[in-house]
C-alpha cells in the first residue's frame, strides 16, 4: 500500500520505518528539516535499540522517503497516519491538541480522492469525532476521505517489537471501507495472529488512556504499599514478590521504586482526568489524582533518603546521580524522575554530578545547572552519596568495591531496587532503598 506518516517524532519515525520494512511504500512528512535530513541520511535523532538498523533497511529498500510537502503527501497516500504529539497544556491538566488538529487541517484541503486519515496520537475521547467533521468540511473528496483511530502502544526501548509484534491492534472505524483499508495496512500482523479489536472511534480513543491509567495505578499502588512498609518495618520487595504469585495480580508493573515518568503516563492520566471532568464524570476517575500524587511523593522521599545519607544537610555535599533518562534503553528525559530528584538536590545546595549511558545531551539541555560525567567512576569520584535513579544494566552491574575506592563516603541510595543490598553492605556501604525499614 501507499502510506504516509505525518510527524516523525518517536512514534512517527518508528511507524514509518516499520511499515516500510513490512513492505509498504511510505512517505513521511515533517516541518523539521533537520530531522528530515537526519532520517533521510540514515540517522535516528533519538535513542531506540535496533531502530537505526531498521531505518537503513527501509531506506535501502527504496520504500521509505521523507518530505516537508503536504500536497505531495496528500497525492501519494491511500492511508495517512497522523503521529504528532499531544503534550500537556501549560498551566492545565488538559492535552495540547494543536499538532494533531494542525496536521488534519493542513492535509484535508489537498485530499481530492478516496483515502483514510488515521489518528495514532493519544487524544481525549471525542477528538476523533470532531476531527472527522473537520475533515469532511475541508477535504475536496468529501465523505470519501474517511477518518479512523488506531492508538499506539509503544514502550520506549521496545518500539520495534511493539510495532511489528504488538500485543493487540485496535481499529476505531465508522465504515467497512475504513476497516478494510486498515486491515490491508496491517495484513502482515493480522496474518501472524496479532489480536485485533474493531470498534468505534470513542472506544479506540479510550483504550490507550485507560491502559496507561491502569498501569500507572498498579505502579502507584505498590509505591503506596512502600510508604506503609517504611512506616511499619515491613519489606515492600518481599511484599511485591508475594503479591506477584497471585495470578489475578501478577508481577508486571508491581515494582516499587521512584515511580513513572516520561512523555506518556503522567500527561495521559492528567488529560484523562481533565476530559472526564469536562464530561461530568470526574468523580469516576478521582482516584487517578491520588495515583499521580503517590508518584510525585516518591521523588520527595528519595530526596529525603539522600539527605539522611548525607547527615541531614545537603549544602556542599557531592552527590553522584546514576541515571537521567526516565527509564533504561531510552534517552527521553521528559518528566524524568531521576532529573527531577537531581534538580531538587541541587536546589538544596548539593553539588550534583549526573551520568547516563544515553540521555546526557538531552539532560544538559533541560538542566544546565547540573554537572555531568562520562562514566560512573568519574561521577562518583569524591562523592558523599551515590543515588541510583535509573536502573540501567550498567549501573546494576557496578562493582561496589571498585566504586567504593573513589568515593568520599560509602553511602548509596537505591531508588529503583536494582542493587543487591547484601553485596553492597558487605563492601562497606550503607544502603538505603525505598520501601524498606
Amino acid at each position: 500500500m501507499r502510506l504516509t506518516v505525518i510527524g516523525t517524532g518517536y512514534l512517527g519515525a518508528t511507524h514509518a520505518i516499520c511499515m516500510a520494512v513490512l513492505g509498504h511504500e511510505v512517505l513521511a512528512l515533517d516541518r523539521d528539516l533537520d530531522r528530515l535530513e537526519a532520517l533521510a541520511g540514515g540517522r535516528v535523532p533519538f535513542h531506540e535499540p535496533g531502530l537505526p538498523e531498521m531505518l537503513r533497511k527501509a531506506l535501502d529498500s527504496g520504500r521509505l522517503r521523507f518530505t516537508d510537502d503536504v500536497a505531495e503527501v496528500a497525492a501519494f497516500g491511500d492511508v495517512h497516519f497522523v503521529c504528532t504529539g499531544t503534550p500537556q497544556l501549560p498551566g492545565s491538566m488538559g492535552a495540547d491538541l494543536s499538532q494533531v488538529e494542525g496536521a488534519v487541517t493542513a492535509l484535508a484541503p489537498h485530499l481530492e480522492r478516496p483515502c483514510l486519515v488515521v489518528g495514532k496520537s493519544t487524544v481525549p475521547v471525542g477528538t476523533a469525532e470532531r476531527l472527522a467533521a473537520t475533515l469532511a468540511a475541508l477535504a475536496p473528496a468529501g465523505d470519501a476521505a474517511g477518518l479512523a483511530w488506531n492508538p499506539e502502544f509503544l514502550r520506549e526501548g521496545h518500539a520495534i517489537e511493539d510495532t511489528l509484534r504488538p500485543s493487540r491492534l485496535v481499529l476505531g472505524v465508522t465504515s467497512d471501507d475504513a476497516r478494510e483499508r486498515l486491515e490491508a495496512a496491517f495484513a502482515p500482523l493480522l496474518a501472524a495472529g496479532v489480536p485485533c479489536v474493531v470498534t468505534d472511534l470513542a472506544t479506540a480513543e479510550l483504550v490507550k488512556v485507560a491502559a496507561n491509567s491502569f498501569l500507572a495505578t498498579k505502579i502507584s499502588f505498590i509505591n503506596a504499599m512502600a510508604e506503609v512498609c517504611e512506616a511499619s518495618g515491613a519489606d515492600v520487595h518481599q511484599l511485591a514478590a508475594a503479591l506477584s504469585l497471585d495470578d489475578r495480580i501478577g508481577g508486571r508493573f508491581l515494582k516499587p521504586g521512584l515511580g513513572f515518568g516520561g512523555g506518556c503516563l503522567p500527561k495521559d492520566i492528567r488529560a484523562f482526568i481533565h476530559r472526564a471532568e469536562e464530561l461530568g464524570t470526574g468523580h469516576s476517575v478521582r482516584f487517578l489524582r491520588e495515583v499521580d500524587d503517590i508518584n510525585q511523593r516518591r521523588r520527595g522521599r528519595t530526596v529525603e533518603l539522600v539527605r539522611e545519607a548525607a547527615g541531614g544537610d545537603l549544602r556542599g555535599v557531592r552527590v553522584c546521580v546514576l541515571g537521567a533518562a526516565f527509564k533504561p534503553h531510552s534517552d527521553d528525559v521528559r518528566d524524568a524522575p531521576a532529573l527531577d530528584v537531581a534538580r531538587r538536590l541541587h536546589e538544596e545546595g548539593a553539588r550534583v554530578v549526573v551520568v547516563d549511558p544515553q540521555a546526557l545531551d538531552n539532560a544538559r539541555r533541560t538542566h544546565p545547572e547540573l554537572e555531568y560525567a562520562g562514566s560512573a567512576l568519574e561521577a562518583a569520584a569524591g562523592a558523599h552519596v551515590v543515588a541510583l535513579l535509573t536502573e540501567w544494566d550498567q549501573f546494576r552491574g557496578l562493582d561496589p568495591a571498585r566504586l567504593g575506592a573513589v568515593v568520599e563516603r560509602r553511602a548509596v541510595v537505591d531508588a529503583r531496587g536494582a542493587l543487591d543490598p547484601v553485596a553492597w553492605r558487605a563492601a562497606g556501604w550503607t544502603h538505603r532503598g525505598l520501601g524498606a525499614a
